[in-house]
């Protein structure tokens, strides 16, 4: 499966593990794990895991920022982990350091 949620025992933090590919065909799954995970109780941390993750497209991208305005927008907490150098690169050439917390790079 290319997308695995789960949330903590105390519903404070959402994980969001993304493997193979983040594009278009993931985005109902990935919309409905944090709108999903909102019904048992909202997290005030989010994470997004890309481990094993080796290709990320434009859509990925809106993805990622739909998911910060959701989680309340500048006041969000947001960390994106396990980048390849890859999708370090594509984060980087958007800027998104400057609005989630990336491992490995500085915002």
């Amino acid at each position: 499966m290319a997308l695995v949620s789960k949330m903590s025992g105390d519903n404070s933090e959402l994980v969001i593990h993304i493997s193979d590919r983040f594009d278009f065909t993931l985005h109902r799954e990935f919309r409905e794990a944090y709108e999903n995970a909102a019904k048992t109780g909202t997290p005030s941390r989010y994470i997004v895991d890309l481990k094993g993750t080796e290709y990320m497209d434009s859509s990925a991208l809106g993805m990622l920022l739909l998911l910060r305005e959701y989680a309340g927008g500048d006041s969000a907490d947001i960390t994106i982990r396990h980048c390849t150098p890859a999708i370090k690169d594509i984060l980087a050439i958007s800027n998104f350091q400057k609005l989630f917390d990336i491992e490995g790079m500085a915002g």
